[in-house]
């Protein structure tokens, strides 16, 4: 057992390392797993709501029934950038893409009529949006589209680099859509609008802060109206001052803020304020100027949260959000300076506290037991998630701790299986090695008990058996060792069979001899009668071996020629469960009855019969065919014991035959008893009434007839010696 424990040693690290390694791979469902474990702690604690000077401009469902279908007219836009630059917007960001002209405008409706300019210059809307942009601290914003073809804008916003190198590792734009260049050259600001690098995610976590076409910078919506609403010119990138081209953080003005390597923001999300958003219908209406107490010195995000515009995200508080929001939530972070921060050393560490967990979780389970183990491994990953939770909350650090969970699982759950594994051997190797002592319909009802067996034993009533060869050491005579064993395994294999065929546990092969006993380790309905039921179907047996010359003594001219055997049994009560020492023990039974059933056996030779019984084991195995045979004396006990031979099975004890047999018997121990001088005719008339074959039975009554007046033990005639 144990060195199977140190095989399965190996089997566990093996797991330990390929999970790691997983670990290491860093596959989609060990991130989505990750990730989810982040979101939790975010509902748990979300960031700390505070009053912001951020507002957004809502494009509502009712701003859409009160002003028109979208897109508006770029007056209207105008309109909404003059009302807010004279409410005193801090920066006017607009969350909504313009790649083409104003196609409601009426200067492109004459164009596209073909009509010729009159003396009036038509309206233009897109330069009326233009000069307003222009008259105000206005941001515009583009969006990453594939194959949208280089990007001919320059970035608003100046790119200082302080690191080893002046490029950096940051989400590449395959292509975008840009505002018309008479509107991007007319706002001070132009930033990315996106919030993933690479198609939709259902949830929004991270938010890239730089972006690159191949050789310039752009800042994504929330820096750049930072920007602007500071007046900064340039926004310096903190990277990797050995040369790795990861960037630390980004520095704008007096605000810092800390990256993930490839420039993106972790994001904190709050609950939504309540006078966040202000409708757009509110702006562009006659009493505008209400709004100026929400406006003045603002920040203000135009966008929409119409469900029909298509810009609603998911979030890690588990609720939908318009993607303008997403924008104001990372620019609320910059202003509170409330960050959440992954550096790349925690990685190792949870791949380090996930091995260490599991190592523990190995040896403790497969040498404490499973339920140990997984108090073990419980307490460490409780102290695991305690440990993340407490660096999130106090320090807004992301510690992972669903990989150490669920890792430390699988290695728990693999270590279980494998102690299941090895128990289940046991199991079968010991059912195996107990086959060979009890029935396996035993075995199984032992094993639905198992509770019923109790180390240090317990006082049963139990049937006992000796069997014992005779002339053992005539046998002897003549044969190599290997030849009497084989001889002897010949034996005991067909007897052993008869025992636990009758649910009889073997004790043990004593040389020539075997010991078992019924009605343990658990209950045997009538166990005297399997006893002497299994006595009979062993006198058979070797009927059968003698008569095959199952042995081989004829073939090889041995002296015996046949075998024979004594049996003896028990019935009483005596102590049963393991004996001898805490590393090797037997299970067997102790007691008077087992030194009674021992001698019984041996008062074979005196009866001149092959199996005796006890009176108690005639009393409870009602049925079969018994004679009286007198009584023993055995040491120790002030009063002879009765004993009976067993002649048969209950269909010859049925017989009239064997009941004309019984009375005659009957009445020669009386002669005998009383001295009588018929006795002898009286076992004559015994002898005569045998009609089944039974060779032993006229030696039992040539015996009874020597033993005379002491047969019965009502004489004082030392016929019968003391059994031993």
């Amino acid at each position: 057992m144990r060195r199977r424990r140190l095989i399965v040693i190996p089997l566990g690290l093996a797991i330990v390392v390929l999970l790691a390694w997983v670990r290491l791979a860093d596959p989609y469902p060990v991130q989505a797993l990750r990730e989810i474990a982040f979101d939790g702690f975010q509902r748990v604690a979300p960031r700390a709501e505070g009053d912001f000077p951020i507002r957004i401009v809502d494009i509502d469902e009712a701003s859409l029934e009160t002003v028109g279908q979208w897109p508006w007219p770029r007056d209207r836009m105008a309109e909404l950038t003059r009302r807010l630059t004279e409410l005193g917007a801090a920066a006017i960001v607009y969350d909504v893409l313009f790649p083409e002209a104003d196609r409601l405008s009426p200067v492109r409706i004459a164009e596209a009529m073909g009509l010729e300019p009159g003396e009036e210059p038509l309206a233009d809307f897109d330069a009326d949006f233009a000069a307003a942009l222009a008259a105000g601290p206005s941001v515009l914003g583009f969006g990453l589209t594939p194959g949208a073809g280089a990007i001919e804008q320059r970035p608003k916003a100046g790119f200082a680099v302080n690191g080893a190198t002046t490029e950096v590792n940051v989400p590449i734009m395959p292509g975008a859509v840009m505002p018309i260049p008479l509107l991007a050259e007319a706002a001070q600001g132009l930033g990315s609008v996106s919030l993933e690098p690479a198609g939709n995610v259902s949830v929004v976590r991270r938010l890239p802060l730089i972006w690159a076409d191949g050789s310039r910078l752009y800042p994504s919506l929330a820096i750049e109206a930072l920007r602007v609403a500071v007046g900064a010119r340039t926004v310096l990138v903190l990277s990797d001052l050995t040369g790795g081209r990861t960037v630390d953080a980004i520095r704008l003005a007096n605000f810092e803020v800390p990256t993930t390597p490839d420039g993106g923001l972790w994001l904190y999300y709050q609950p939504t304020p309540d006078d966040l958003y202000v409708p757009a219908a509110e702006i562009l209406g006659p009493d505008y100027q209400a709004q100026q107490e929400l406006i003045a010195g603002n920040i203000v995000f135009i966008g929409t949260s119409a469900t029909g515009l298509l810009d609603i995200r998911g979030t890690p508080l588990g609720t939908n959000m318009p993607g303008v929001e997403i924008h104001v939530q990372a620019l609320q972070q910059i202003l509170s300076g409330t960050f959440l921060q992954r550096a790349d050393w925690i990685s190792g560490a949870e791949i380090l506290a996930f091995v260490l967990i599991s190592i523990a979780i190995i040896f403790v389970t497969l040498f404490s037991g499973p339920l140990i183990g997984l108090a073990v491994g419980g307490g460490l990953l409780i102290a695991m998630g305690a440990a993340s939770w407490l660096a999130f909350a106090n320090a807004g650090v992301l510690v992972d701790p669903s990989f150490p969970v669920l890792g430390a699982f699988i290695v728990y759950a693999a270590m279980v299986f494998f102690q299941f594994t090895i128990a289940d051997a046991d199991k079968r190797k010991i059912r195996g090695a107990f086959g060979y002592y009890v029935a396996p319909a035993l075995l199984t009802e032992i094993e639905k008990n198992s509770g019923r067996l109790r180390l240090g034993g317990e006082t049963r009533e139990l049937s006992i058996m000796f069997s014992d060869v005779r002339n053992f050491t005539t046998l002897s005579e003549g044969l190599t060792p290997e030849r009497l064993v084989a001889k002897i395994n010949t034996l005991f294999n067909a007897l052993g069979n008869e025992i636990t065929g009758q649910y009889g546990t073997i004790d043990k092969f004593i040389g020539d001899a075997i010991m078992a006993f019924w009605n343990a380790p658990v209950d045997v309905e009538r166990h005297a009668l399997r006893a002497c039921k299994a006595a009979l179907g062993m006198r058979h047996r070797l009927r059968e071996l003698n008569a095959a010359d199952g042995f081989g003594l004829r073939a090889e001219n041995h002296p015996m020629g046949e075998l024979a055997i004594g049996i003896g049994i028990a019935t009483g009560e005596a102590l049963v469960g393991n004996f001898g020492l805490e590393t090797r023990f037997d299970y067997s039974c102790v007691g008077d009855s087992v030194n009674v059933a021992s001698r019984v056996e041996g008062a074979c030779k005196t009866v001149g019969y092959d199996i005796v019984v006890v009176e108690t084991t005639r009393r409870e195995a009602t049925g079969l065919a018994f004679l009286e045979a007198g009584a023993i004396a055995l040491k120790g006990k002030s009063r002879p014991e009765p004993i009976h031979i067993l002649v048969g099975d209950e269909a010859l004890a049925a017989s009239a035959d064997f009941k004309a047999l019984e009375a005659a018997h009957q009445a020669a121990i009386e002669a005998l008893a009383a001295d009588d001088p018929n006795a002898d005719a009286a076992i004559d008339r015994c002898l005569a009434l045998i009609t089944f074959p039974d060779a032993l039975m006229a030696t039992f009554y040539e015996v009874m007839r020597g033993r005379g007046g002491d047969f019965g033990g009502r004489s004082a005639k030392p016929a019968m010696a003391e059994a031993h």
